[in-house]
């Protein structure tokens, strides 16, 4: 997983598929997703480019992206969101999206 920064968001989006994802570190349903977004990045390293975003740190990149809600997922197809889930997801729909989103 990369922590994304306005210094390498351009290099992540360039990427044929991506998933962001918006988290605080005071943000109890973050904590809940965590877990399951690092799976899936180890699951679909090589094919799929997982970004962390802190929307702390990162305001502006969240401005950006209309974040009002997190933990907020976005997944990008060349640079061009896919979809996008908030709040705490199971697994199982995740990985549908990614799937769906690779084809």
């Amino acid at each position: 997983m990369i922590t994304v920064n306005s210094d390498n968001l351009t290099e992540i989006k360039s990427a044929d598929y991506a998933v962001l994802d918006f988290w605080a570190t005071w943000c109890g349903p973050c904590r809940m997703l965590s877990p399951t977004v690092e799976a899936l990045a180890e699951k679909y390293a090589g094919k799929v480019t997982f970004g962390s975003v802190n929307v702390d740190d990162e305001e502006k990149i969240a401005i950006d992206y209309h974040i009002s809600v997190i933990p907020t997922l976005y997944f990008l197809k060349k640079g061009v969101v896919f979809n996008k889930t908030v709040g705490v997801r199971p697994a199982s729909e995740l990985e549908a999206i990614i799937e769906d989103m690779m084809k």
